[in-house]
């Protein structure tokens, strides 16, 4: 394994992503300037690259370093999936913000309409990215296939998308934590579930490594955003990029509200530890990364 710190793999990787994104939508493709420009602005926007990240840190697991280079087709895909849902979510009709990422959000910029249509675009294009795993680094055609049908479920009606639309008939009340882990599981872990299964299916993970893999995601993916509903009440507007307390201003309610602050810490380092036990049993070759990327996504402070 290399000998880098968590943090150091985190930026190395990130920055890997960050180039291929910006080659992820041909050149030469006749794209309408103004959307095209609408696209980059969200997807060149930073952030943490999270879930590509797992993508490549779950085929290395597998495979290694080398080889795991097959899943950043994947990897990107999942980042521009993730970038669209951001802008629909600010728009309007949805959570109304102004700033994503430290600057202003798409609609903000380009208006209404054309940032519909860049979250249009985004969500099309990941499919067509899943596809270059096969044609430029010969992953076999059946793991494309299954990772584009786990996307269009984890990431659609079934998944994230449910997830948003609970999350919207929330906003009128939610009086159970069932209600809101059912919304935090859909709309968060889903997306980190598919990061981490599609690494193994590129790395060519068993039936069961897949399951452990996957618990794995679910677990690491509820406490992330346990995690976030704890930073929006005392996080750092600097290191968030976005203003704190929004979900309280919004009157939406989150695990603080339901079982107070200290209990939700507990909570995000018990789900942590559930999701590290499940990959421990997964005999994956190389799981280290994984392993500490539960631990910095406990610790983390935006």
């Amino acid at each position: 394994m290399s000998p880098f710190t968590i943090q150091d793999y985190i930026k190395t990787r990130a920055a890997r992503i960050e180039t291929e994104l910006t080659r992820s939508l041909p050149r030469e493709w006749d794209v309408p300037r103004t959307l095209r420009e609408a696209m980059d602005y969200s997807l060149m926007a930073g952030g943490k690259r999270l879930r590509p990240i797992l993508v490549l840190a779950a085929a290395e697991a597998l495979v290694g370093e080398e080889k795991a280079e097959a899943a950043m087709p994947v990897a990107c895909a999942i980042e521009i999936i993730h970038t669209y849902s951001l802008i629909h979510d600010d728009l309007p009709a949805m959570d109304n913000d102004d700033y994503r990422r430290g600057r202003l959000t798409n609609h903000k910029v380009y208006g209404e309409a054309m940032a519909i249509l860049a979250g249009d675009g985004l969500l099309t294009h990941a499919f067509y990215s899943v596809v270059q795993a096969s044609r430029l680094h010969g992953v076999p055609a059946n793991r494309v296939l299954a990772i584009v049908e786990e996307l269009s479920m984890l990431a659609g009606a079934n998944g994230m998308v449910g997830g948003q639309a609970a999350d919207m008939q929330g906003e009128q009340g939610i009086t159970q934590l069932e209600e809101l882990e059912y919304i935090h599981l859909r709309k968060t872990s889903d997306l980190i579930v598919f990061s981490l299964r599609a690494g193994g299916l590129v790395g060519g993970a068993t039936p069961e490594q897949l399951t452990a893999l996957q618990t794995f995601g679910q677990s690491i993916g509820l406490a992330f955003q346990i995690q976030d509903d704890i930073l929006d009440l005392i996080g750092d507007e600097q290191k968030l990029g976005k203003p704190v307390k929004s979900d309280e201003k919004q009157q939406k309610v989150t695990y603080p509200y339901f079982i107070g602050l200290e209990a939700s810490k507990r909570k995000v380092e018990e789900l942590t530890e559930r999701g590290k036990t499940a990959l421990l049993g997964a005999a994956l070759p190389q799981p280290e990364r994984l392993l500490e990327l539960a631990d910095y996504l406990v610790h983390r402070d935006y």
